[in-house]
């Protein structure tokens, strides 16, 4: 491949696992899909950053439970679902002006709790 393709994934790789940290503390901003993304941009420009990210104390656990559909631990579940809804409320109805935005929100919050719900509880 390429170096300027691995350099290019390496990059969007790495852009992907800063946003899906900073996920974790926004619930906004999907964590699991930005680390799949770079773990995916990984695996195609370096083994050694692949590796790292698999086997990362924070988030190496998460991406294997989500690739092998092994399911969300409980305490990932209501913590997840609790700050979505708490940011997501708190800015509908003291930020936002706009009543269709704030329609909005709240159906993107209903979709990403049924989506959290539909994978099997971990232990």
């Amino acid at each position: 491949m390429d170096k300027l393709i691995k350099g290019v994934l390496i990059v969007i790789g790495t852009l992907s696992m800063v946003l899906g940290f900073i996920g974790i503390f926004l619930p906004v901003l999907p964590t699991t899909p930005f680390l799949i993304l770079a773990s995916i941009c990984y695996i195609r420009s370096s083994e050694k950053l692949h590796r790292w990210l698999m086997n990362h104390k924070l988030f190496g656990e998460c991406i294997r439970n989500y690739q092998e559909k092994k399911g969300i631990p409980c305490k990932v579940k209501i913590f997840a679902i609790g700050s979505l809804w708490l940011s997501i409320g708190y800015s509908a109805l003291f930020i936002i002006p706009v009543t269709m935005i704030k329609v909005l929100m709240f159906g993107i919050a209903a979709g990403v709790t049924i989506h959290i719900l539909s994978f099997k509880t971990l232990e």
